[in-house]
């Protein structure tokens, strides 16, 4: 059956329909609700708790319709035997006739509460009872017409959508029918009908993506077996000026015992902020060249690449490990130089940009590649080291890749399926918790007399703007530059500040950043582009202005500049309270913090080498434990041969969905 078969889709509404992606009646039945108004639950007039409501009573007077400067608003008032309720319109002058004095109605709509006034704002007259669906908008169809026609699409939804698990999956899964799901997700009679609704349809998209990432991640490309000892380790670790956490050895042995193998190592280390990545990359570089292979690490930026060739030579070369760096602004003789010595071999642990995958860089015999905060590069970046890796004889490097940015465990085995994942969750002894603190406007000053007597202590901080320069579109937004003017001029007068953002020419970005590290700056104003790779133990303060227009975990990043010494550290967010910004106050461990950004945004989108898509759509609503159910459940069906029918089933799904359909997945 096609869509213009379905009543009132002609060759022009269904090009609408093709435009956001529906080609099919499947796809027209999977074009699930973003939201649900509650036109079941009926709130008294009296109520006085902001937010979505209907109520139901009459207009004993007239509406009024008044216009200023053009705009038109009609007013009136909605009573029932628990009192009254003041009642607006916007633009909707038509309301004023709709509505007749006498008459006995239902409005849905927003209830705003401001200096004790609470007003029901531009509701809708009800005229269908239950729990109504509410689409993304499609060009061409209202939307009381949209819900006719997913109506109408749902007397097919037998031939559309037959079942896809077996019974005996779906009992011991709790998992209820596909057409009863696809029913009840767009026109739930109950909310608990609605979540098993939900339940179903979420595990079924997350089973073929996971199936399908899993059957990718089992063909790893055959590599070299790297002679990774005990007693390396051991050597490794006793030749550092520290000792390292358990989580730190443990996260090694695990590195080493990949890298034994003749399969290649495709390992994800995640850590929190200040946890000790580097020290444990660093020993499966060491473990790597110890067995006559070269290793490289990308990092995404310039500033991230020097500090790790830096600490490189620091814990490497006594080591007998020859390192070089290699930047796209590294000047031309020394380039030419440094590919040489990486041709030849000469060169054993190369550090870098992305320019380590420029077409001239020729690599002797790879062993292990490395990719700092993963995140940060694209698909075809990453892949594209591991690619320029592989050997004559078809051996392909190890991969590592490293994240700062911490995933919950359940959504990384998702997002990251391809990858082992090894999680270091222990900070370095010593390592001291960062104060955080919201800070209203009328703190600002007292803010800046703190400010000033950690900076005679001999102490730095940061200031970070969410803007390079003013913005009309965004007048309530402090810019870098301006900041940066008014604290050289006024509450920091006196003081050297220094100025950096993203698009500040390379040279001159390197040289504040080396003077703030050297401390000729006891301040630097920035945007975020000092969110990786700056490492200052003498900066005990970070400012961030506008904190409500970052992320979380963007928050938790820029808070882990500071804190990296033995002394006392705060973090001050500039802005007015909020549910987002009480979690950041409350915990310093960045899973917590990712879990509850994960529980109040969801997960996302998934699929495409851009990392978008609509493969889980808004039914996951963060529902984490799902995820780990899901996760488990490919694992056990990889592992039963008893249930080999059931995933042969659920990979030709998951290869009709992502090969025949089209659709691009973003495996590391």
């Amino acid at each position: 059956m096609k869509l213009t078969d379905l009543e009132g889709v002609g060759p022009v509404r269904a090009e609408s329909l093709r435009a956001v992606g529906i080609c099919s009646l499947r796809d027209l039945l999977y074009t699930l609700p973003v939201r649900y108004e509650d036109h079941a639950t009926v709130y008294l007039c009296a109520h006085k708790s902001a937010g979505n409501i209907m109520v139901h009573g009459v207009f004993q007077e007239s509406l009024k319709l008044n216009y200023f400067h053009g705009l038109s608003r009609v007013t009136g008032t909605i009573r029932d035997e628990s009192g009254k309720l003041s009642v607006c319109w916007f633009n909707e002058p038509w309301m004023a006739k709709n509505i007749t004095a006498g008459q006995e109605i239902s409005l849905y709509g927003r209830l705003n509460i401001k200096d004790g006034r609470r007003i029901l704002q531009n509701p809708v007259i009800v005229t269908e009872l239950g729990w109504i669906p509410v689409y993304r908008p499609v060009h061409g169809f209202p939307a009381k017409s949209f819900r006719k026609l997913i109506t109408s699409a749902l007397e097919n939804v037998d031939e559309c959508c037959p079942e896809t698990l077996p019974t005996s999956f779906r009992t011991r899964h709790r998992l209820c029918e596909l057409n009863f799901a696809i029913r009840q997700a767009h026109f739930p009679s109950s909310l608990v009908n609605l979540e098993i609704a939900r339940r179903r349809l979420s595990f079924e998209r997350m089973l073929i993506y996971l199936t399908y990432v899993s059957s990718k991640g089992t063909h790893r490309r055959p590599a070299p077996a790297v002679d990774a000892t005990e007693e390396k380790t051991k050597t490794f670790w006793k030749s550092l000026p520290f000792s390292p956490t358990g989580a730190q050895s443990r996260v090694l042995a695990e590195i080493a015992s990949d890298m034994k193998k003749t399969t290649a190592m495709a390992r994800m280390i995640q850590g929190d902020v200040g946890c000790g990545k580097t020290a444990v990359a660093f020993g499966a570089i060491y473990l790597a060249c110890c067995s006559g292979f070269q290793a490289c690490l990308m990092a995404p930026t310039e500033i991230l690449a020097i500090q790790h060739y830096e600490n490189a030579k620091a814990m490497l070369e006594p080591l007998g490990i020859s390192c070089r760096l290699l930047t796209g602004s590294t000047r031309a003789k020394e380039r030419k130089k440094i590919l040489n010595e990486i041709a030849t071999g000469e060169c054993q642990a190369v550090i870098g940009t992305h320019a380590l995958i420029s077409k001239d860089v020729v690599y002797h015999n790879i062993g292990l590649v490395i990719t700092d905060e993963q995140h940060r590069f694209g698909v075809r970046q990453r892949t594209g080291l591991q690619d320029k890796g592989e050997s004559a004889d078809g051996l392909s490097p190890h991969v590592l890749v490293m994240s700062a940015t911490p995933i919950p465990r359940s959504l990384a085995l998702i997002l990251y399926g391809d990858l082992d994942l090894s999680v270091i969750d222990e900070l370095p002894a010593g390592r001291m918790a960062v104060h955080t603190r919201m800070v209203p406007e009328n703190k600002r000053a007292a803010m800046y007399g703190f400010l000033r007597n950690e900076i005679e202590k001999g102490r730095q901080a940061y200031v970070v703007c969410p803007l390079v320069e003013d913005s009309e579109q965004a007048d309530d937004i402090r810019s870098a530059k301006a900041v940066f003017e008014q604290l050289k001029n006024n509450e920091l007068k006196g003081l050297k500040i220094a100025l950096t953002w993203g698009g500040q020419p390379a040279d001159e970005k390197n040289d504040v950043l080396r003077e703030f590290m050297a401390g000729t700056h006891p301040v630097l104003v920035s945007t975020t582009v000092i969110e990786v790779g700056v490492n200052n133990p003498n900066a005990t303060i970070m400012i961030i202005e506008n904190a409500e227009r970052f992320g979380l975990s963007q928050l938790h990043q820029l808070r882990g500049r500071v804190g990296r010494g033995n002394a006392e550290s705060w973090c001050f967010l500039l802005s007015d309270a909020s549910e987002k910004l009480d979690i950041l106050c409350s915990t310093n461990d960045g899973f917590k913090i990712a879990q509850r950004d994960l529980e109040m945004r969801g997960p996302g989108d998934l699929t495409g080498t851009r990392q978008s898509g609509d493969m889980v759509n808004s039914m996951i609503s963060g529902d984490v434990r799902l995820l780990d159910e899901v996760s488990q459940t490919v694992r056990e069906l990889c592992r039963d041969s008893a249930q080999k029918e059931v995933l042969e089933t659920l990979e030709a799904l998951s290869r009709a969905y992502f090969e025949k359909e089209g659709h691009e997945i973003a495996l590391s």
